[in-house]
């Protein structure tokens, strides 16, 4: 996506927060008049109020003012609508230090116990936002700039295709601006990933045939390559003049050819060159100040200070647990044989996978449709924006995820989009469909982030933001759900659920195996063939993840262990009293928040609730 935000894990919390309009004027003081101190301390609350709700614009407009990516993911069509972010490491110190600038302000400022409750938490999670950020400054160059889950050669292409929406002439001719400007983009990225590598900062070496991979078939395919395919078809949507369909699409033609094909094969040497000295170690305890940069980055995701070796231990607890709630499936369905058997049957068998991409789809839509009608049982607040279901793009599908989620633009131009990889059907069996639209689709993120997208009465940084261990604890915890919600009532799709579950389990195994016990990546993917009914295409594909993408799985189970904590102590607190959309309620209308606030919520709503 070509955009900071790409190669920073804190900035998506940050640099995402935009706004498209001038912050407005704190609200003039009350006339002075005779007044009671009750009267003049609710005039100086309200006061307080406007000038932080001020502040939190004004940063929401400077962040903005410095990502045009972050932009054109929040719907808004301006004079940057053709660019793309700067990429320089000047800039990444100039957003950081911007950061922190406004949390000093705001803590010099304000006094949470002046405050709102609402303005209290939105200054706790402001500066919990800086403070994060802060904690990974220093290790900002030890991120990989091109891999096969993040990379700019195929994000920044996949941004133009899904992003970039073209209404009119002008912003067709803004597509081109970017096609054109890719090739700085690009060089500035090559070039910082090339000084990395002088310093030992590259990915391991079976990644760069990914990278390649990306590359050569956009640069192989002509015009016919996605960008300009995506570009020619939004154009010929438009209904312009055949006269100046051509003009536009020609410029793109040549701009892709004079400036973004060349940038792409300076890419391509490099990724090359990089290959032929690439490290055979996977694990970032091999960087520079490793285990400290890894510590930093649990940490962040998990927002708590559980050490690598708990996590570990946390994981082979829950896998042990799950595994004896696949035993008991076993014996539902009549299986005889040891566990590890019924592993290697549900992840060869021809029955539990599709022939065609249509079918997989069609069942995808009709899971999902089921789970809508449903919902207004378990939730008092609603999604209000569409989702869809769409395939990776062929360019990228070798080497992108198994599944992922796209918000919507809070304007109401794009949908929310749950992207499913369907390169290798034998990588997506049939029992882990339901708990993958669950967790994906609703009520998992699309549910969770709409409602977070529409939260017009806290500051953006909390609309747009994001807390990892919230957003991924509250999908793993939405497959659960859905079995509360009387789905998966085929007990191979509960197998499925159980072995979604048990997949984050053994991911806080193999996560701190690969990053802090220096376990290699055949040694991790032993253990999750051992240990789980995943195809070996998938788990090789997602310790390649974790490789790449070092502490961000972790934050999956150890979120949704803490929702379901609270719950369970939220019900047994309450009893009968207990209302489940109330429950979610306090969840998902705060937004993002750590996992020590999300408790703090819970806690003051039982309370409230028991009187």
């Amino acid at each position: 996506m070509l955009m900071r935000a790409l190669l920073s894990v804190t900035a998506l919390t940050a640099v995402s927060a935009c706004a498209t309009v001038p912050a407005p004027a704190p609200a003039p003081a009350a006339p002075m008049q005779a007044t009671t101190p009750s009267v003049v301390a609710a005039t100086a609350d309200v006061e307080n109020s406007a000038e932080l709700a001020a502040l939190f614009e004004q940063y929401d407009a400077d962040s903005l003012a410095a990502s045009p990516a972050s932009k054109a993911y929040r719907g808004i069509r301006d004079e940057d609508y053709g660019k793309w972010d700067d990429q320089s490491d000047a800039a990444d110190i100039r957003d950081f230090q911007m950061t922190q600038d406004y949390a000093r302000r705001i803590k010099a400022e304000y006094d949470p116990a002046q405050l709102s409750p609402q303005d209290a938490l939105s200054v706790r999670l402001f500066e919990a936002m800086a403070q994060r950020s802060a904690s990974l400054h220093p290790y900002r160059k030890n991120g990989y700039i091109y891999d096969q889950m993040r990379g700019a050669q195929s994000q920044g292409p996949a941004f133009l295709i899904n992003i970039h929406s073209v209404s009119n002439a002008k912003e067709a001719r803004d597509y081109i601006s970017r096609i054109g400007a890719m090739s700085q983009a690009l060089d500035t990225l090559t070039m910082q990933s090339a000084e990395r590598a002088a310093n030992g900062v590259m990915p391991p070496k079976w990644v760069y045939p990914y990278v390649i991979s990306d590359v050569e078939n956009l640069l192989g395919a002509g015009n016919e390559n996605a960008v300009l395919k995506d570009f020619y078809g939004k154009v010929d949507a438009l209904k312009l003049t055949p006269r100046q369909s051509s003009e536009l699409q020609n410029q793109a033609t040549q701009a892709w050819n004079t400036q973004a094909v060349p940038a792409y094969q300076r890419l391509l040497a490099e990724m090359k060159r990089q290959e032929t000295i690439a490290p055979t170690d996977d694990g970032v305890w091999r960087l520079p100040d490793g285990a400290n940069y890894y510590d930093a980055l649990l940490a962040n995701y998990t927002t708590t200070s559980l050490s690598a070796d708990e996590i570990h231990a946390i994981g082979l607890r829950e896998v042990e647990r799950i595994h004896g709630e696949m035993r008991e499936i076993m014996q539902q369905v009549g299986f005889d044989g040891s566990l590890q058997e019924f592993f290697e049957y549900t992840r060869t068998g021809e029955e539990f996978f599709y022939d065609t991409r249509a079918e997989y789809l069609a069942d995808a839509e009709a899971v999902l449709a089921k789970m809508n009608a449903k919902l207004p049982e378990y939730f008092a607040t609603l999604p209000t924006d569409p989702l869809v279901i769409k395939p990776v793009e062929a360019f990228r599908e070798k080497s992108a995820g198994k599944a992922f989620y796209q918000r919507p633009a809070p304007d109401g131009s794009r949908p929310g989009t749950y992207y499913v990889n369907l390169y290798n059907l034998k990588d997506m069996s049939k029992n882990e469909l339901e708990a993958l639209a669950y967790h994906e689709g609703a009520p998992g993120h699309h549910l969770q982030l709409s409602i977070q997208t529409g939260l017009g009465d806290v500051p953006p940084f909390r609309r747009f933001g994001g807390v990892t261990a919230y957003s991924e604890g509250w999908g793993l915890y939405s497959e659960e759900l859905g079995k509360d919600m009387g789905f998966y009532t085929d007990p191979y799709s509960d197998f499925g659920r159980l072995g979604m579950e048990l997949w984050r389990a053994a991911r806080l195994v193999v996560d701190t195996g690969i990053h802090h016990k220096r376990w290699s990546r055949e040694k991790a993917i032993g253990y999750l063939t051992e240990n789980t009914p995943n195809p070996d295409g998938d788990i090789r594909k997602a310790i390649e993840r974790y490789i790449v993408y070092p502490g961000q799985a972790t934050a999956y189970m150890i979120g949704k262990l803490k929702i379901m904590e609270l719950r369970d102590r939220a019900s047994t607190q309450l009893g009968d009293d207990f209302d489940i959309r109330a429950f979610h309620d306090v969840i998902l209308k705060s937004g993002p928040v750590p996992l020590a606030i999300m408790e703090e919520n819970v806690d003051a709503w039982i309370a409230s609730e028991m009187g």
